[in-house]
């Protein structure tokens, strides 16, 4: 792959693309005579290896985005996908960062609710400005690469922005899912916060405490804003929580959500997508401190899309759902 040249580089390719919003079930079709997008000049174009998919792609995908603001979303055709992972086969005039057969990862929509790209990641081309892309760590698979950028760029700047810091203590609220399984690792290994506790259901509390949690708090039994502990930060990874988070933070503490509405003192974050995070958190990914969370039955084959986005929608995943191989 390495010597791709732009002469093997096809005029169309397969993809899936939804032309109306709507249920994934009912909306997002295969299609194999899509054109491969144009290469701008600050960015690149990637043979897709593997692609993760985030809530924010079905919620796209019915609507959501447009619905805030109907200036917002870039209306459909539509290839969904946010996260990538793969090979630069294309490098535009500007780009110094990357070159032909570098293996590539990032989230590809700099702003995740802002005029977000007509053209994501379940295709097997795609295009990136270079700003949003990071060489993959060596020691990490295409599946598990794809599984990261918009996860954990979403932990770690969220965190940023609360001014968290070593030795404090943070509550993540939805510790098994996408973002909430980096959240933990991230608070603790990057952070150096002093004490996780983190909820999910029963039976993933061990996976919580592997992760790095000193308290797995089991929603089904017991509510977290009656412990008489009280965090620095409370990080809620759910949504829909109304008051509760803010009865389980100190006083002064910060409450962050990234699932809107949120209700005061609580602010909503949303991330914007660089490779630089990517960068920072490399050494991290590359010792093993911080490892990819793909749910066990969560990597389905390009043409099983439906059904990786069936079951996305169930709320029920621990860690990533990704897409590969791509095709």
């Amino acid at each position: 792959m390495a010597n791709a040249s732009s002469d093997s580089i096809p005029s169309v390719q397969k993809a899936w693309i939804y032309n109306e919003y709507g249920k994934s079930a009912e909306v997002l079709k295969f299609d194999d005579n899509v054109p491969v997008p144009q290469v701008k000049e600050d960015q690149v174009l990637i043979k897709v290896v593997a692609a993760a998919l985030n809530p924010i792609d079905f919620k796209r995908m019915l609507g959501y985005i447009k619905a805030i603001d109907p200036e917002f979303d870039s209306p459909p055709p539509t290839v969904p996908g946010y996260d990538v992972a793969g090979v630069v086969v294309k490098v535009g005039s500007q780009v110094k960062k990357f070159k032909v057969g570098d293996e590539v990862y990032g989230d590809i929509n700099e702003l995740a609710i802002q005029k977000p790209k007509n053209f994501g990641s379940l295709a097997e081309y795609t295009a990136a400005e270079e700003r949003v892309l990071a060489l993959k760590p060596k020691n990490l698979s295409f599946a598990e690469a794809a599984s990261l950028p918009l996860a954990i760029e979403t932990a770690y700047e969220g965190l940023e922005r609360t001014g968290f810091s070593a030795g404090q203590s943070i509550l993540v609220l939805g510790g098994a899912g996408g973002v909430g399984t980096l959240l933990i690792q991230v608070a603790k290994h990057v952070f150096g916060a002093s004490k996780v506790a983190a909820t999910a259901s029963t039976g993933k509390l061990d996976l919580l405490r592997s992760l790095g949690a000193d308290l797995a708090i089991d929603y089904t039994k017991e509510n977290f804003e009656d412990l008489l502990e009280k965090f620095d930060v409370v990080y809620d990874a759910v949504g829909g929580q109304s008051e509760k988070p803010a009865k389980a933070v100190k006083e002064g503490g910060k409450v962050v959500t990234i699932v809107g509405p949120a209700t005061p003192p609580a602010f909503f974050f949303a991330i914007t997508s660089t490779g630089s995070t990517l960068e920072k958190l490399e050494p991290y990914l590359e010792s093993g401190k911080v490892k990819p969370v793909i749910d066990p039955k969560g990597q389905f084959p390009f043409s099983k899309a439906l059904e990786a986005f069936a079951y996305l929608e169930t709320s029920r995943a621990t860690g990533k759902v990704v897409i590969y191989p791509i095709p």
